[in-house]
This record gives structure tokens, sequence and C-alpha cells, in this order.
């Protein structure tokens, strides 16, 4: 067989540590953020890439980007998903994006 099988879509849980960057929306004295993200890709390193890619564009500095895996694997892992999280995780898989669900500023004490 010549043709290649197209892989699946999955979606990823990323947690993306962003910084400080002149008009990226941040509340004025954080120093930065914790964003967690649901992003889709044929891998963890495309669903990485994306993500990276559209924050760039929201004019966020991403930092770090730490990978939870696939629903599956955080299932498997024992991580308690509730239906909001399984929603949004369908939402960025419907639409082959990345879903921002969560943002937490960080600031110096």
């Amino acid at each position: 067989m010549t043709e290649t099988t197209k892989r699946p879509q999955q979606v990823y849980t990323l947690a993306v540590e962003v910084g400080r960057k002149p008009g990226d929306g941040l509340p004025e004295k954080s120093t930065g953020a914790a964003l967690m993200c649901y992003a889709s890709g044929i891998d963890e390193a495309e669903a990485v890439r994306e993500t990276v890619a559209i924050l760039k564009q929201a004019d966020l500095a991403p930092l770090d980007v730490s990978g939870y895996g696939t629903l599956e694997e955080r299932l498997a892992a024992g991580d308690e998903v509730d239906d909001e999280e399984r929603a949004l995780m369908a939402r960025a898989l419907a639409e082959n994006s990345v879903v921002v669900a969560q943002m937490t500023p960080f600031y110096n004490d």
C-alpha cells in the first residue's frame, strides 16, 4: 500500500508559563502567568508547537511548557477529569484548536 494512514488528532493537556511582554493583557503588577491549555495535535510535540505559536500571536511570551498527556493517559495515571474539563477538551478537538482554560497570574511578594 502506498497510501499513508492519517494519524488522528488527539487533545493534550498543557501547562504553559508565560513571562511579561508589552501588550500581553496580563494584570498590571503580575510578573507572568501560568496557563492551563487543551491543544489538539497528532502528537504532543505538534500540540506544543501550535500552542506556543498561538500564544505568541496573542502577544504572550511563552517560557516553558509542561505536557500532561491525553485524556486517556491522564485517566490511566489516576487523574480525575471532570465534565467541564472534558467539554473543553472536546471543543479543542472539534475546533482543531487550542483552548486556554485557566490563567493564574504570578506576583512577587
